[in-house]
């Protein structure tokens, strides 16, 4: 019998959100950090919006592809499973090793350059789940979150654009000018 290759959206976030507990990670761990962020910029952002963000982030296909991959490649680094020099770059999370980051941008490309910028905030002042995943994945921790620790941030970072940009459209319908566009499918 063939695998199955081909996920709906439910299932990929199901099985996304099911990873990311499987390696300590909760939705409203990623949702916090969205909305620490964006709080500086509107304090009327609610956590709800932040943990809906997260959601539907995790049921895209390109997430999907990217958090699968992601945590794959560090559980096969904590068995000790790829070649050197791979292994021992990998498990010490090298500076200048760039490919997790490389995994994060991508994500946080999806929602343009205010997305990258927020995953750099993120990636450089690391914010709660992210710090923790860094600290605890490194070295010869039992754990490695190279790649994780990156994901998760980048996660938050889109999780935190999509929220900028609720709240714009929202302001943007409350113009006494605005008068909305039927576009035919």
């Amino acid at each position: 019998m063939k695998e199955k290759i081909y996920f709906s959206r439910d299932e990929m976030f199901e099985m996304n959100r099911d990873l990311l507990l499987e390696r300590g990670v909760t939705i409203e761990d990623v949702a916090a950090i969205a909305f620490r962020q964006q709080s500086k910029y509107n304090p009327n952002i609610c956590m709800k919006t932040c943990i809906e963000s997260v959601e539907k982030i995790l049921s895209y296909r390109d997430i999907f592809h990217i958090v699968q991959l992601s945590v794959e490649i560090d559980r096969l680094c904590e068995e000790g499973k790829l070649r050197s020099p791979m292994q021992e770059i990998i498990r010490a999370d090298l500076g200048m090793f760039g490919i997790d980051e490389i995994f994060g941008l991508n994500i946080a490309a999806m929602y343009g350059v205010i997305g990258q910028t927020n995953f750099g905030d993120i990636d450089v002042n690391k914010p709660g789940i992210v710090k923790e995943l860094n600290d605890h994945g490194k070295g010869t921790n039992e754990r490695c979150h190279t790649f994780l620790d990156d994901v998760v941030g980048a996660l938050a970072a889109a999780a935190s654009t999509r929220v900028a940009q609720i709240t714009s459209e929202e302001t943007a319908k409350k113009d006494p000018h605005y008068e909305p566009i039927k576009f035919d499918l």
